[in-house]
């Protein structure tokens, strides 16, 4: 006789995009109970075997993992705008740089993560990685929105507007990591911000500080050929020779960007474990360069996506980004075949979690892993007709086409709304919170 399963929520009738093989399920079932996945199937087999106190009718819809950004600065949002059209160091040294100085403390980040979560949500990530300063303001907002993140406070050689001098930055860190390791959403990291505003001293006791704890270790490298001529100069290697011959590579690094290696660093990162986050529109806008994905990939290195921050692109818009990805790829490498659809999307789902170091919960729809599902309404004339749904989420379709979002067993976006937050609040507070912006920048 057939176990019967007891759910809280069950998403039936859509097409359910397991991301663990594929083949689509048409005419899906996906039920949860509590904040895990309990049953993956056919509506018809989970009409004999489950009873649902709740039901989504996701009919003409697409049912899939929530996607995953795997890098971003999301109080950034409250900068969206303030400096475009500038190269990647004059936009720091310039104007991000002095506008965070001026401007940043628990409240501004507070609010800025809530509205770029605000934003995630609604276009279906349930799981983001953040890189920035008052890291712990940040947690509260993510915990509070009922998003899934990695975070860690960055860390540099000159002065924190937070905790000051690199030595309190290891201390606020390692109480970061202490408070948050066990909790179910927000999982700490140790984030040194790149080669160039980093020493070799923080750069391997970063990786110390990893090993204790067993943390991720996220770093931007190679981001421009700037920041590759830099390391070039001072140490007389490549970036990945430069981090290999500190020992700080293995496999819970994560190289944010990565736009500027060769074949021989390359190598080194496979041989290491290394995981790499490509930020496609950023690296674009300040004409940065473009990741070799399809290297990365041809080797076996983990990958993942992510939208950087929106000073730098200018939205959290993760279907942008599959989408730009693909055709920068095909353009690039002047082969159509390059970042297939169906590649693009493990990219943004399975592949992101595994490079956060969260493959074993959230990124393929599975029973026992935790139930971050999101609903997209392909009931729209841009999504219609159907051949390949694959195709039309990377190249169709908006986040505006996020119906329901599930993160953790909770719905948090319902019928293309907020359940369990006031956008208008948020909205409003970053509004008084840009007038202050404007005023320290004149």
């Amino acid at each position: 006789m057939t176990e019967k399963i007891h759910a809280d929520l069950m998403i039936k009738g859509g097409t359910v995009l397991t991301m663990t093989d594929g083949r689509p399920i048409e005419n899906g079932a996906v039920a949860l109970n509590g904040d895990t996945i309990v049953f993956v199937g056919t509506d018809r087999d989970a009409a004999g075997r489950c009873t649902a106190e709740k039901q989504i009718d996701a009919s003409g819809c697409v049912v899939m993992p929530g996607l995953v950004n795997g890098h971003t600065h999301a109080a950034m949002s409250l900068f969206r705008g303030i400096a475009d059209d500038l190269p990647l160091e004059q936009w720091l040294s310039d104007y991000i740089f002095p506008a965070e100085k001026n401007n940043l403390d628990d409240d501004f980040v507070y609010w800025g993560t809530k509205l770029a979560c605000a934003e995630m949500l609604l276009g279906g990530v349930t799981t983001f990685c953040d890189m920035y300063l008052f890291e712990e303001s940040a947690a509260r907002a993510a915990k509070e929105m009922g998003m899934r993140g990695v975070l860690g406070e960055v860390l540099y050689d000159f002065d924190s507007p937070n905790y000051g001098p690199i030595d309190n930055g290891f201390a606020y860190t390692e109480a970061f990591i202490k408070k948050w390791k066990d909790d179910p959403l927000i999982v700490p990291s140790i984030q040194p911000h790149a080669l160039d505003t980093c020493s070799p001293d923080l750069l391997v006791r970063a990786r110390e500080i990893s090993d204790t704890y067993g943390v991720r270790s996220i770093v931007h490298v190679a981001e421009s050929k700037g920041n590759v001529a830099h390391v070039r100069e001072k140490y007389g290697k490549s970036s990945f020779a430069y981090l290999d011959d500190l020992g700080v590579l293995n496999e819970r690094f994560v190289a944010i960007h990565a736009v500027w290696v060769d074949a021989e660093e390359i190598g080194i990162m496979h041989d290491r474990g290394v995981s790499v986050v490509t930020n496609p529109e950023s690296n674009m806008k300040l004409a940065s360069g473009w990741a070799p994905m399809h290297n990365y990939l041809e080797r076996g290195i983990t990958v993942g996506i992510g939208t950087d921050g929106c000073a730098s692109n200018n939205d959290l818009d993760l279907f942008g980004e599959m989408d730009t990805l693909a055709k920068l790829h095909k353009v690039y490498d002047a082969d159509p075949t390059h970042m297939n659809a169906r590649t693009v999307t493990e990219i943004a789902t399975r592949k992101g979690a595994c490079a956060l170091g969260l493959g074993d919960i959230t990124g393929t729809l599975a029973t026992g892993k935790k139930a971050d599902i999101i609903v997209i309404d392909f009931n729209k004339p841009h999504l219609t007709p159907v051949y390949n749904p694959y195709s039309h989420l990377v190249y169709a379709a908006k986040s505006a086409d996020v119906r329901d979002v599930v993160v953790n067993g909770q719905l948090l976006v319902q019928n293309a709304r907020l359940t369990k937050a006031d956008p208008a609040e948020i909205m409003a507070k970053g509004r008084e919170l840009a007038e202050r912006v404007n005023k320290s920048i004149g």
